[in-house]
């Protein structure tokens, strides 16, 4: 007789980076896993920070940490080194928890690269960013379903993402999205995504960003993005829907530079 298999456990992968800084520089840096944090150089007088995964992407059960503290009247630019690419998942989603901490005073731009979810991908994100009195940032999260030169169709999917800011403790911004196989067959109806496989969002938390309403209106056009921007008391709201990754691209370089005046992170290939 022969004795029963034991079933499979498949590795997985965990990574978290923390990074802290002060107006003098780096105060803390600590970082496990798969994941890494880089603060190759400095932009406009700003720190860079850079996020890198090594696994290469995220499957069935992974997990990434990244934290951010900002001292008091502390300024910095984080993004990723690459795009985070979601891979096909027949277990537990993969999970990736951010932390961004302003102190009093200071500023944040999160402006990430794009993620990717391939058909059948399960992930679960979540944004907790908390905001001194007087701190600001502004907040990128650009998304493609599916790479459209590879052909990839996207038929089975389940994602759960959610950014929330706080200031002084007070919720001023809650942001979420959830997709699931049920919503994938009506995604592509012409009031929701239409024919556009990319999407992404910006929110600027300051309270000049009304002011930069019409500015970033402007300057949305795009051949194939279509977009919107409001402004509720102390924000400004973009919504970006593009038939592929590289026009949705274009029109976020766009409107960073109307939203900020430094230069783009150097790790961005434009």
């Amino acid at each position: 007789m022969f004795d029963a298999i034991a079933p499979i456990r498949m590795q997985r992968s965990r990574g978290a980076a923390s990074v802290r800084l002060g107006p003098r520089g780096i105060e803390d840096l600590a970082q496990s896993g798969s994941a890494k944090a880089m603060l190759p150089r400095m932009t406009a007088g700003r720190p860079e920070i850079v996020f890198l995964n090594t696994a290469g992407g995220l499957a069935s059960g992974d997990r990434l940490d990244y934290r951010i503290e900002l001292a008091p009247r502390t300024q910095a630019l984080a993004t990723t080194q690459t795009a985070e690419r979601a891979y096909r998942a027949k277990d537990a989603p993969a999970q990736i928890r951010l932390h961004l901490q302003v102190g009093e005073g200071g500023w944040l731009d999160w402006l990430p690269q794009e993620t990717i979810l391939y058909d059948g991908a399960r992930l679960g994100r979540e944004t907790a960013v908390d905001l001194a009195p007087g701190a600001g940032c502004l907040l990128l999260e650009p998304i493609i379903l599916g790479r459209l030169a590879m052909g990839e169709t996207i038929r089975h999917l389940q994602l759960t993402d959610r950014r929330i800011v706080r200031q002084d403790g007070r919720m001023i911004h809650h942001d979420a999205l959830a997709l699931d196989d049920a919503a994938l067959s009506r995604l592509h109806h012409p009031a929701m995504l239409g024919k556009a496989r990319a999407m992404a969002s910006l929110a600027l938390i300051a309270p000049h960003a009304a002011d930069l309403l019409e500015p970033a209106r402007a300057v949305l056009d795009e051949p194939g993005v279509t977009g919107a921007a409001s402004a509720p008391p102390g924000r400004l709201i973009l919504r970006l829907l593009a038939d592929d990754g590289w026009p949705l691209r274009r029109q976020v370089i766009r409107l960073l530079r109307v939203l900020r005046p430094d230069p783009l992170p150097r790790i961005w290939q434009v």
